[in-house]
Formats: C-alpha cells, sequence, structure tokens
C-alpha cells in the first residue's frame, strides 16, 4: 500500500456561544477546523485534523511511502522542516499527517486505534473546558449544566484577566457541579500565558483562598522553566502546560525544572507525538493530558499509556461534516469498534458551507494583549481593548446558508 495524495479541507466548529480566552473571544461562535485526507491506492483513506501549513512540503517527505512506516514517516516529516524549525502551524501541519497515518495504518489492521495501540478499556476520563471567558453569569451556569448532564465532574474556566471575575464564575461552576450530584469537583483555571511570574502567584493564592484549585494552566509563557518553577512552588495547585510545546525537547527543561505537574499535549500534535511526550512524562512520574476540541487521536492513543490523567472535553458536537464513533457519557469519552479513529468526513456537507469557513488560524482566538504580565494588581486590565473581546469575523462577510449539524453517533 502506498500513498497516493491528500487533500485539504476546511468546516467549522459551530459552538452557537461565543468562545475564547484572556487573549480574545470569537464572538460570533464559529471557529474553523482544518482537515486532512491522505489517500492511498488501496482505496483507504486516513483522517487528520490540523494545520494546512506549507502542507505541499512536508507531504514530499511521505509521498509514494507505506503509511504504516508511521513512526518512521513522523521523524522524515520532521527532517524535512528541520532547517525553519518545526513549531506552531507546520508542526500541526505534521501533526494532522501522522494522525491520519496511524488512522490508515489501524484501518489495514481493521481494529479501532485503541485496541491497536494496546489500549485494554475504551472509557477514557474527560473534564468539561467551555472556553467560556465571553460568557455571562447566567450564559456560564448554563452552558456547565450541559456538561453535567454527562456526568462531568471537573471543570476547566478560562480567565486571569481579574481576581474577582474568577473567584466568582469558579465559585458559580462549583455550585452548578455540586448541584448535579458531584460533592467535590475538580475546578482548575487556564490563564493563556497572560500572566508574569509573581502575578501568577498572587492572583492563584488569592482564589486558594476560597477555592480548591485542581490546576492552574499556562500561567506564564510556554516556555518559561524557571517562571513554571516559580508559580509550581508559590502554589498549592498544580500548574499545567506543555499543549503549545513542539517536540521533546521543549519539554525537557520543563520536566528537568521540576516546573510542571501536569504534562499536556495538544491534539493537534498527532498521535506519535502524544505518545512520545507521555513516555517522557511516565520517566518523571508525571501525568499527561490531552487538550483539543477534536483529540480524537489521542483519547485512542491515551488507552494505551500508563500515566493518562483525563482529556479535556470542549464542545459535545463535532465540527459540521463530520461524524465520530464514540459517545460521552458518565463523565467519559467511549470509544467506539470502527476500524481507525471511527471518523467519517462528510465532503458534500462541508462543501455546501460555500465561504462560510474563514481562512484557519492555528494561533487560535485572539491576539497576546500589549501589557499581558505587565500588571501589578490581579484586577481587570485598564486601557487595553482586549478585554473587549471583539468578534472576529469580518463584517463585509457574505454570509452562507445555515450549515447542517452532524452530531455524535
Amino acid at each position: 500500500m502506498r500513498i497516493t495524495g491528500y487533500r485539504a479541507l476546511t468546516t467549522v466548529q459551530e459552538w452557537a456561544r461565543p468562545v475564547g480566552d484572556a487573549n480574545g473571544v470569537f464572538a460570533d461562535g464559529t471557529t474553523t477546523v482544518p482537515i486532512v485526507l491522505v489517500d492511498t491506492d488501496a482505496g483507504l483513506t486516513g483522517v487528520g485534523i490540523g494545520s494546512h501549513v506549507e502542507i505541499a512540503a512536508v507531504f514530499a517527505a511521505i509521498e509514494g511511502e507505506d503509511p504504516r512506516a508511521v513512526t518512521a514517516l513522523y521523524d522524515r516529516m520532521l527532517r524535512r522542516a528541520f532547517k525553519a524549525g518545526h513549531g506552531g502551524a507546520l508542526f500541526a501541519t505534521i501533526g494532522a499527517l501522522d494522525t491520519a497515518l496511524w488512522d490508515l495504518k489501524a484501518q489495514c489492521a481493521d481494529e479501532p486505534l485503541w485496541r491497536f495501540l494496546g489500549g485494554r478499556d475504551r472509557v477514557v476520563p474527560a473534564y468539561a473546558s467551555g472556553l467560556d471567558i465571553g460568557l455571562d453569569d447566567e450564559a456560564l451556569a448554563g452552558a456547565y449544566r450541559v456538561y453535567a448532564e454527562r456526568g462531568l465532574r471537573a471543570a476547566k474556566l478560562k480567565g486571569g484577566l481579574d481576581v474577582e471575575a474568577d473567584r466568582r464564575r469558579l465559585a458559580l461552576v462549583r455550585d452548578v457541579l455540586i448541584e448535579a450530584g458531584t460533592p467535590r469537583p475538580g475546578l482548575m483555571l487556564d490563564a493563556n500565558e497572560i500572566w508574569s511570574r509573581k502575578q501568577a502567584v498572587r492572583h492563584v493564592r488569592e482564589l486558594e483562598r476560597d477555592l480548591d484549585l485542581a490546576w492552574v494552566e499556562e500561567p506564564v509563557r510556554r516556555w518559561d522553566a524557571d517562571g513554571l518553577a516559580v508559580v509550581q512552588r508559590g502554589v498549592r495547585a498544580a500548574v499545567a502546560t506543555g499543549e503549545n510545546l513542539t517536540g521533546l525537547e521543549q519539554f525537557r527543561p520543563l520536566l528537568q525544572t521540576g516546573a510542571v505537574d501536569v504534562v499536556q499535549t495538544a491534539a493537534v500534535g498527532g498521535v506519535t507525538h502524544f505518545l512520545r511526550v507521555a513516555a517522557l512524562a511516565h520517566a518523571f512520574d508525571l501525568p499527561v493530558s490531552p487538550i483539543g476540541n477534536i483529540p480524537v487521536g489521542l483519547l485512542h492513543a491515551a488507552t494505551s499509556v500508563p500515566n493518562h490523567l483525563v482529556s479535556e472535553l470542549q464542545d459535545l458536537r463535532p465540527p459540521v461534516g463530520v461524524t465520530a464513533d464514540l459517545d460521552i457519557e458518565d463523565g467519559a469519552f467511549v470509544l467506539g469498534d470502527s476500524p481507525g479513529l471511527g471518523l467519517t468526513v462528510h465532503e458534500g456537507a462541508i462543501a455546501g458551507l460555500g465561504s462560510a469557513p474563514r481562512p484557519a488560524d492555528p494561533a487560535g482566538p485572539g491576539v497576546r494583549p500589549a501589557r499581558a504580565g505587565l500588571h501589578l494588581l490581579a484586577t481587570a486590565l485598564q486601557g487595553n481593548d482586549s478585554h473587549r473581546f471583539p468578534a472576529r469575523r469580518e463584517t463585509e462577510e457574505t454570509e452562507a446558508p445555515p450549515a447542517r449539524r452532524v452530531p455524535v453517533t
């Protein structure tokens, strides 16, 4: 079997509410989702979700190859990009292709990827993550009641701009989960790199006067091993980070300095990257936790590693034009028996979106505020338009017909 070509598609995730973090919000509740389809001469197609950036150059490293040599092909793609560096969106392109190759490899074996990788249990524990910083209190409570109805017992909120707002919102979600039958919910706060070292310590310690935080995520810059270690020693909560790191060489200094308690990897980094990071974290006796809106590849891989802690659950529905052989029950993802990833891409539904999808933005929502990390007090940023969360969609954009929703099956 040989790889013959690829197709790059772009669909949307329809959240039906604003989504974002301390760096900005998609006020229209619509985000772009890039998809890569890898075709073979055997008639099988692998699905990967991630960036399209420089895909033609990266694909040249695997074209004509047997997709079952997936780990060797992953390194071949990294070597193709080594001169300019394989960070950011380019790393996500490699990850998308890598995930598609694992999908193909498991399809060839006629096995779901979780079983093919050696997993014993198809159930993957989850926590709720609403990308919720743009929601008022009523909408916030409503969003997390929906998660609670699916048995979610832990929640991660976006915050970091105002300690009093964070305190109120975390307590609100805690109470929602308690009312749903969780006596002591897990609470996490994601600051998305908005703080300085001392500001992070002060902000979290202030919250910890009233709240029991399981972890604080990305409190300072992703590469700041010394700064993350300062925060780790200064607060009771665990420090979680890693979703924006690209390659084992970026994780190593964080682990060596004791800067991280929960090692995270992003779904767009691919399955091979996750497996290697999980092994590295296990060598330091640390847990690993996948991050991402469509983490299907890493959910399968998580069943096969000894140190998986919990996986992020963002939207309860897949992107438009995608169905997934998985369910969400009793606070967990439940993977199905379809060969490979169990993802089906309905190209007609995606084509029907017309001009609706904007160009993919691998950086995610918003732009880092100019004054990020430069505030003494843990209060709302003043004189900075970033906290107003403007909509990302251009006002001149042509409206497309309503997109068809495709539920998880």
